[in-house]
């Protein structure tokens, strides 16, 4: 591939990615979703502001497109995907960035020692992981002693959710809620999956991985209002937002920030 990517190593899963199919557009998917992509990058900042980091990893990264926002609190960024196709795009994406490498490579088996990386960042790779913990595991693994990890989830219990599930009767489920049509899933479509807050932070902790903060992202992410209010405005809100409505786990979307322990 190109100059800056490495091939997969032995412990790489050569599994066929389903976003290496062709109809998969990754940068028109964002092409209309300017208000989460710039709420993700609030939060990335707002997590990273004041720190500096030698090696950082973003796992499922795709295109690049948090990559390059990383590269502001690192010195080197390796941008890990299982696709061919994303990391082409990325060809692309990132001419202007000779500081970030990408390497084919699947959050299951990552290509990376043990203990080898500074920051792993992990964002809108949880929603198809029905059971993370091969994922979370291998993160933990290769994050240094006193280093971090931010890992983002699609959010089970948000605002809206529990008004849904409060009107059914039914209490928020606490085990990982696939949200497809029936239509999708008997035609073997990737799994979109819901977690529970609490599930996340339980399983970040069996890997050894604390979480410090979390975040309460995309919090208006409802079409009428990013159809009728000002995009500067919308996110003037979530940045009001993103703090104070964490502990109600209020947006669609969660971002946690976890360490693991440094050395005694």
């Amino acid at each position: 591939m190109g100059i800056n990517t490495i091939a997969a190593g032995k412990g790489t899963s050569t599994v066929p990615s389903q976003y290496d199919d062709s109809d998969v557009d990754y940068l028109s998917y964002w092409t209309g979703r300017s208000y989460e992509h710039r709420a993700e990058v609030m939060a990335l900042s707002r997590l990273l502001q004041g720190r500096r980091f030698g090696h950082a990893v973003d796992v499922g990264g795709g295109y690049g497109r948090l990559s390059v926002i990383l590269r502001q609190y690192a010195d080197r960024v390796t941008l890990a995907d299982p696709s061919y196709r994303q990391l082409e795009v990325a060809e692309r994406y990132l001419p202007r960035h000779p500081a970030i490498e990408t390497r084919l490579s699947d959050a299951a088996h990552l290509d990376f020692a043990p203990a080898s990386v500074d920051l792993a960042v992990m964002v809108r790779v949880l929603h198809h992981l029905p059971d993370p913990a091969q994922e979370l595991s291998e993160i933990a693994r290769i994050v240094r002693p006193g280093g971090y990890a931010i890992v983002e989830a699609a959010n089970v219990k948000h605002a809206v959710n529990r008004v849904r599930y409060w009107r059914n009767g039914q209490k928020i489920p606490t085990m990982p809620v696939d949200i497809r049509s029936e239509a999708n899933r008997t035609s073997g479509s990737i799994p979109f999956v819901n977690h529970h807050p609490a599930a996340v932070i339980r399983q970040l902790s069996a890997c050894g991985l604390q979480v410090e903060r979390v975040l309460s992202v995309s919090n208006l992410r409802q079409p009428a209002l990013k159809r009728f209010m000002p995009e500067r405005l919308l996110l003037a809100a979530e940045y009001a937002m993103q703090v104070p409505l964490a502990p109600l786990s209020f947006g669609p979307s969660l971002f946690f920030m976890a360490r693991r322990a440094p050395a005694v």
